[in-house]
């Protein structure tokens, strides 16, 4: 045999990724473009730092961190979740997805009183750049709250480690965005 053929019996490095090959291509598109906003987000700040920091006075970075906790909750029990599903617990499984998931509403229902706190001192997409991008970042991050939900319903439904590690992969994203979202937004 030709030495420098590839062999069936050599894993290769995606082999070793959880879940499913799709959802990690999905994943790294997705932090690309949060990533890509973050950065547009910094750059517009260092021309006009004054107004960003004015701006910003309007949120409250304590609602955020509740927030950050719920979300990262959250994350845990997507977490224990993989690990019944793992130990064949499905019905512990469901679970600990289903409290996920209502975390994951808890966090859409604090956003949306930031949001309508926010519209309701009249500030919205136009009023300053700062609330352009604020909006923009944690409203498609919103998104994908949602689409977690219903993804973290969908594999508590199929009830396979595969499908579960590949829903919680996916749920992690969310949780990392957030993390990286909260300081820059609400914090810098």
């Amino acid at each position: 045999m030709n030495g420098n053929a590839p062999s069936a019996e050599r894993p290769s490095a995606l082999d070793a990724l959880p879940g499913d090959l799709m959802m990690w291509v999905l994943i790294v598109s997705e932090l690309a473009v949060f990533g890509a906003g973050l950065l547009a987000f910094m750059a517009v700040r260092l021309t006009d730092p004054a107004g960003f920091a004015e701006a910003q006075a309007h949120l409250s970075p304590l609602k955020a961190g509740i927030n950050t906790i719920v979300l990262v909750t959250s994350g845990w029990f997507a977490a224990l979740g993989l690990r019944a599903v793992e130990a064949g617990q499905v019905g512990r499984m469901r679970g600990l997805l289903a409290l996920a998931s209502v975390l994951g509403v808890v966090f859409l229902v604090l956003k949306g009183q930031e949001y309508a706190a926010l519209w309701s001192a009249g500030i919205g997409f136009e009023t300053h750049a700062f609330f352009t991008f604020h909006i923009l970042l944690t409203g498609f991050h919103a998104a994908h709250v949602l689409a977690g939900i219903v993804v973290l319903a969908l594999v508590g439904a199929l009830a396979t480690p595969q499908a579960v590690e590949t829903g919680a992969a996916f749920w992690h994203m969310v949780d990392v965005v957030w993390v990286l979202l909260f300081p820059v937004v609400y914090l810098l």
